[in-house]
């Protein structure tokens, strides 16, 4: 029995890791679908407003619960465009959680995909370091829509975050406002196979894993080049 059990915890540790890397893998490779999904449709992120994001952050399928007190929770991917003032290309990704809550009565459960553009450095910079509220210690707003919108509108001339909302097939903008968002690093001890932190993957420009391809090369072909002034 004895050898047995060890043997059941030798094995453990030898799959275990390779489970945790498969299951960001897959995170990373869907947030690359519904980039490109999203991209696809004819009325989504003005041209304008994602040529002045230096990072995005996609969030696929948050469930959000409540049975009286509401809530979200969602894992998913931030990249961000390289270089020290976010000029370059967009680099290699790193884990996020999304966690949050709302007072309310509400029930039942619904996941959605969200997509949020950070439209300025320091909130890069927040988010890279550690946990942040949004709408609190970063501003944030509803992102607009449609090929017509501009990004020279007050609301996105004032905020930090943008944020956008895909459930049952609609695309529209959403505010997550008291909601957290903060690095994974367990999860990307997962993905990259040793202990790495958020800001080292995005200023260190750490080589992307092959399931970001999908995710890299949309954005490199919708945004190339940051055309921020700040």
């Amino acid at each position: 029995m004895k050898r047995f059990c060890l043997g059941v915890a030798l094995l453990a540790v030898i799959v275990w890791p390779a489970f945790g890397q498969d299951k960001e893998e897959d995170r990373v490779e869907n947030a690359g679908k519904v980039v490109k999904e999203i991209m696809d449709i004819p009325d989504n992120i003005p041209q304008s407003v994602i040529d002045k994001a230096y990072c995005v952050v996609v969030l696929p399928s948050v469930v959000k619960f409540a049975i009286g007190i509401g809530g979200s929770y969602g894992r998913g991917v931030m990249t961000c465009r390289g270089g020290k003032n976010f000029q370059g290309r967009w680099g290699a990704p790193t884990m996020m959680a999304l966690e949050g809550g709302s007072v309310g009565l509400q029930l039942g459960g619904q996941a959605t995909d969200f997509v949020l553009l950070l439209m300025s450095a320091r909130s890069a910079q927040n988010i890279l370091a550690s946990k942040v509220k949004i709408g609190g210690d970063v501003s944030a707003a509803a992102g607009p829509v449609g090929r017509t919108a501009s990004a020279e509108t007050d609301v996105t001339l004032r905020a930090e975050i943008l944020s956008y909302s895909r459930a049952r097939g609609l695309f529209a903008g959403i505010s997550l406002s008291g909601s957290t968002l903060r690095p994974d690093n367990s999860a990307n001890k997962s993905l990259y196979g040793k202990e790495v932190n958020a800001k080292d993957i995005v200023f260190d420009r750490a080589v992307a894993p092959p399931s970001a391809k999908l995710l890299l090369e949309t954005l490199d072909k919708r945004s190339p080049k940051n055309l921020s002034k700040n």
